[in-house]
């Protein structure tokens, strides 16, 4: 009875992963890329009122909207070290982050990855 249960469990868990389409799997995908900072992307904000961009960001970049509402932007530069900007949406600012180059990512299988640094935290001693 057991093995019937468990095999019945491990069937339901699969079942989203298995019913996905190609598309989201790759959406997902990309979207680790992205947040591990292996796409090349250009970020352009732009005012709506005056019609114009006023910051473009370009590179391997990370973005996220944080729990005020703002734009953070994680810059990962080519010495290999992190800067970090946060713009402040609003009615008449928005912006636009494009990928300058394609990326291969899979459509059938998603993509695990594991960071053992983020599991295991660094220490310090003072």
């Amino acid at each position: 009875m057991n093995k019937i249960l468990f095999w019945g469990l491990m069937a339901l868990m699969l079942m989203p992963i298995v019913s996905c389409s190609q598309g989201s799997i790759a959406r997902a995908n990309l979207e680790t890329a992205e947040q591990n900072f292996e796409v090349t992307r250009r970020v352009v904000f732009y005012n709506g009122i005056t019609g114009q961009s006023f910051l473009t960001i370009t590179g391997k970049l990370a973005l996220i909207i944080d729990t005020d509402g703002d734009l953070v932007v994680t810059v990962k530069t080519e010495d290999g070290r992190y800067m970090k900007h946060y713009l402040g949406l609003s009615d008449n600012v928005t912006y636009f982050s494009e990928a300058l180059a394609p990326n291969d990512v899979s459509n059938g299988q998603y993509r695990v990855l594991w960071a053992p640094s983020a599991i295991v935290p660094s220490m310090e001693l003072r």
